[in-house]
């Protein structure tokens, strides 16, 4: 009898810490599952803040990692890069969005940059204007002044009306870095937005402006610079020269939330790769 008992005794030990350890796969499972974007018990609100050219991308990253995820909550904020930085560096958001890199100062304050993605900054006109092409140098001598009329670049007889971004403009300090003309442009218009950008260039057929690849349609004309034209495989091998990249900008040494390190881990992930490039960017190999 004793040894009927003992056997039934060991046999139940057993068979909960068979339990105890399928408990415990479970448990990890659910957490790699999550941290991968993928259907867990993940829960709490991710909050991000900043560029306005990243709103194709990081919409749909969130609505994918939301949808894997219906215990979490994904928030955008489209303040520009300069302001996502700083609510990310005073603690307002999870992670700033950045469509230029981070400065030294910037990087010394506490603050770590993560490339997501590339996106070439498209130069737009009007679909009226005849211009199909430009270089680098006619790009800088527009800007700065030194060329005022479509006619001397193959166009109409009509003044260039020059569209930009506002100051702290990650899409900005992109193209004046590239074209070397930092603070030496002279915008008709400043404007906050990639759409507002788009709308303005649309409506006026002697203006030109630029924009994140991603957001242009067919309401304006984006030109060749250099002879090649702003596309994912040009934006990616380099030879369309306008470019730059779309930042997560994150506290140096401080642990995200839950949450948003799930988030972060998702969007960087090799899986995130597909939703980035059908969202218009280019993700970074």
């Amino acid at each position: 009898m004793k040894k009927i008992i003992s056997l039934f005794l060991g046999a139940a030990m057993i068979a909960a810490m068979m339990a105890g350890c399928g408990s415990s796969a479970q448990q990890a499972s659910s957490a790699a599952a999550a941290a991968a974007g993928e259907s867990g018990s993940l829960s709490g609100t991710v909050a991000t803040d900043g560029s306005t050219s990243m709103e194709k991308v990081i919409g749909a990253l969130g609505e994918a990692f939301t949808s894997a995820n219906p215990g979490t909550k994904f928030t955008y904020n489209p303040t520009g890069s300069g302001s996502g930085i700083t609510a990310v560096s005073q603690g307002r958001c999870d992670i700033g969005l950045s469509s230029r890199a981070l400065k030294d100062d910037e990087k010394n304050s506490g603050l770590t940059e993560t490339v997501l993605a590339l996106d070439g900054i498209a130069m737009v006109v009007n679909p009226a204007n005849t211009v199909s092409d430009l270089t680098v140098q006619q790009l800088a001598d527009i800007y700065t002044g030194k060329v005022t009329n479509w006619k001397d670049l193959g166009g109409t007889d009509a003044e260039i009306v020059l569209i930009g971004r506002e100051a702290g403009s990650g899409t900005r300090d992109g193209f004046e870095s590239i074209t070397k003309t930092k603070d030496e442009c002279k915008y008709r218009q400043e404007l906050t937005s990639t759409g507002d950008v788009i709308t303005t260039v649309s409506q006026n057929p002697n203006a030109i402006g630029y924009a994140s690849l991603a957001a242009i349609g067919s309401s304006v004309k984006a030109l060749k610079v250099g002879g090649v034209a702003p596309t994912e495989a040009t934006v990616q091998d380099g030879t369309y020269v306008v470019q730059r990249p779309f930042v997560l900008v994150t506290p140096t040494g401080k642990a995200l939330t839950p949450a948003a390190q799930a988030f972060f881990d998702y969007v960087t992930s090799a899986q995130a790769g597909d939703i980035i490039a059908k969202a218009g960017a280019v993700p970074k190999q």
